[in-house]
């Protein structure tokens, strides 16, 4: 079987480095105001990051669910507070966010088997 989360984050870096090499202002300035967005707060990194995976899984944009689920496991959360918050996503956003919740915890699974590996 492929290995689904290093061809998301090759791919996504590759990507990221041609989009940064065009050095378009506005796109660095929204790169970096994403960066900062998800730093400690008043809220801590958890929790932003649960609630970046709530959005990204209503909004359907299945890059952005990977991305927060690979930091909600590098941050130590739980499968069952993962599970929870995408549980809430599928609520909010009703039957079409199936689809992506599966996608979700296929890459979850993933995660969890690249974690025991390390």
């Amino acid at each position: 079987m492929s290995d689904i989360v290093q061809e998301f984050n090759d791919y996504r870096q590759k990507m990221n480095d041609k989009l940064l090499a065009d050095n378009n202002k506005i796109i660095k300035r929204i790169f970096n105001l994403d960066t900062n967005a998800y730093m400690e707060g008043a809220l801590d990194v958890k929790t932003k990051e649960l609630l970046g995976l709530v959005a990204s899984a209503v909004l359907r944009c299945d890059d952005c669910v990977k991305y927060h689920l690979e930091t909600c496991h590098k941050e130590g959360l739980k499968k069952e507070e993962v599970m929870e918050a995408l549980s809430i996503a599928t609520l909010v956003g009703g039957t079409i966010v199936v689809p992506h919740l599966r996608r979700a915890y296929e890459f979850w699974e993933a995660l969890e088997e690249k974690g025991q590996g390390q």
